[in-house]
Order: structure tokens, then sequence, then C-alpha cells
């Protein structure tokens, strides 16, 4: 333990700072004094940490670019609501995986200099709160991932309406969030033209109704706005019951990636380390190559 006390004392310029206590692995906490004594606020710009992590600590850093909570159950995270007024004044990139109320606030302090928001990336967990946040505090954000139920389209809409640079949305369908249809139907009436990636993340128990002629609609669409990018469309899915397993859905893929009307397309699913933040299956993948 020493050693790692030891290691910390002896940096001068770390940017990267990753926490991790496994299962059962030992508290970390007693790090918490070394690095706060010795590194710099003017360097750390990026920290990731997962349970057990006094979240004060954080404070001491207000130069982050980039904040990413890394926690397997609600619960993990302790004392959240203390950070809920603390402005990080160069904050970009937010990754969280669970709709925490503190979030409502903290978008308020914190929202203006986001780029990317990940809100429970891997499940769809959402409220409708925060999504409201992130529409009204969130305005330069280019990348989105969070749920909408199927009853919240009009904050779905106001955020298309106030996040005039948004690149990328991911959209949850299912049950619980919205059809594929309904999905669609929103980019195409209220996204701004800087959107050009659309990933649809199905829940497990859902299998796609999307019919081809509701799908070629779109795309269609897509390819007469001239002022739009080409398309990169990305499926990520559980089960395989997404809309390329119809047949005729997958032609009309075929056929628009040859007119150029989308650019990429990808099927894949949460154990794709790109679409995945979850930080413990990423490390996992990278002890098993």
């Amino acid at each position: 333990m020493n050693g790692l006390t030891d290691l910390i004392s002896v940096q001068q310029n770390l940017k990267y700072l990753s926490i991790t206590k496994f299962y059962n692995g030992d508290n970390l906490s007693y790090i918490i004094p070394s690095l706060t004594e010795n590194l710099s606020d003017s360097t750390l710009i990026k920290l990731r940490f997962n349970k057990d992590t006094p979240l004060l600590f954080i404070t001491n850093f207000k130069n982050l670019q980039e904040l990413e909570f890394s926690v397997n159950n609600f619960n993990d995270l302790k004392d959240y609501e203390k950070l809920e007024n603390f402005i990080f004044p160069q904050l970009q990139i937010l990754k969280i995986p669970y709709p925490y109320k503190f979030l409502i606030k903290f978008l308020e302090y914190n929202g203006k200099h986001l780029k990317e928001i990940y809100i429970s990336d891997s499940k769809g967990y959402n409220d409708n709160s925060i999504n409201l946040s992130i529409a009204n505090f969130c305005t330069k954000i280019r990348k989105l991932s969070t749920g909408f139920k199927y009853n919240e389209l009009d904050t779905l809409k106001l955020v298309f309406y106030n996040c005039q640079c948004l690149e990328s949305i991911k959209l949850w369908c299912g049950s619980r969030h919205l059809s594929e249809k309904e999905a669609l139907e929103m980019v195409m009436k209220f996204s701004h033209d800087n959107l050009c990636e659309i990933i649809l993340s199905y829940e497990s128990d859902v299998r796609s109704s999307l019919l081809p002629e509701e799908f070629e609609s779109f795309l269609i669409y897509w390819k007469n706005c001239v002022s739009r990018k080409s398309l990169s469309l990305i499926i990520v899915n559980l089960d395989y019951k997404s809309l390329d397993k119809n047949v005729e859905n997958t032609k009309l893929i075929d056929k628009y990636i040859k007119l150029g009307v989308i650019k990429k397309f990808k099927v894949t699913n949460f154990e794709d380390a790109e679409f995945s933040h979850n930080y413990y299956n990423k490390v996992q993948q990278i002890l098993c190559r």
C-alpha cells in the first residue's frame, strides 16, 4: 500500500486518473490524502472512479474536463448530493450509470460547457426531470445518451430544439421507451441538420416492429435533406431482434449505402467497448485478450 502512495507522490503531470475497486478489493480511501496533496489541479483533466471514493475529493480538481462515475449498483454512489452545487468550469464529458437526482442541479451549474453526456448508457434508465435539465442547460452538447420514455416525446422535442449542436444521439427502443418508428419520426420532425449519427439501443424484451415502408420513408427524408451529412446508423441489441433482421430492411440498408445516404451501418451489443461505458467489462476484455 505504501508503494501506491509513493507512486502517487512523484506524479508531476498526471492527466488521467482511474480509481477502481473491484468487489472484494481493499478500500482505497487511504490513498485520497496523497492524491489531494500531490496531484495538480492544473494538470488532472480526466477522472474515473467507482464505489467507495469520497465524492468531496473530486472537488479538489476544478479543471476536470472529463468525469466518469462507474458504479454497478445505484446505492454504490454515496453522498452524491454533495456534488450538486459544485462547479467544474472546464467540464466537457460526463458519464454516469444511473439518473441520480443530484444531476438536476449539477447540470444547471455545469451544463454550459458540456459536449458529451452519457446517463445510464448501458441500461437506459432515465429521469424526465434530468432530461429537461439537459434541454435547458446543456445546449452545446454534441453527443447524448439517455433514455426517453414513450410519454416523454415533448422532452425529446425540447432537447432537439435547444441542443442545435447535437451530432449523435442514442435512443432506446422498447416497451418502456420509444418504438423505432417514434424514434425516427422525432429525428425527422425536430432534429437539426448537425445530427448525423443515430444509435438505436434495444431493450432485451423487444422485437423490431418497424415496417420496411416506414424505414424507407426515413431514409428518403435523409436523402432529400441536402444540408445533412451522410447518416451513421448503429444498432445495439441483446437478443438480435432489431430492424436489420427484416430481410426487406436489410435490402434498404444496402440500397442507401450504395446511394451514399448511409455512410456507416453497424450492428453490435454491449460487449463492444465502443458502445459500453461499463469500465469493469472493458477491463475484463483487455485482460482476456
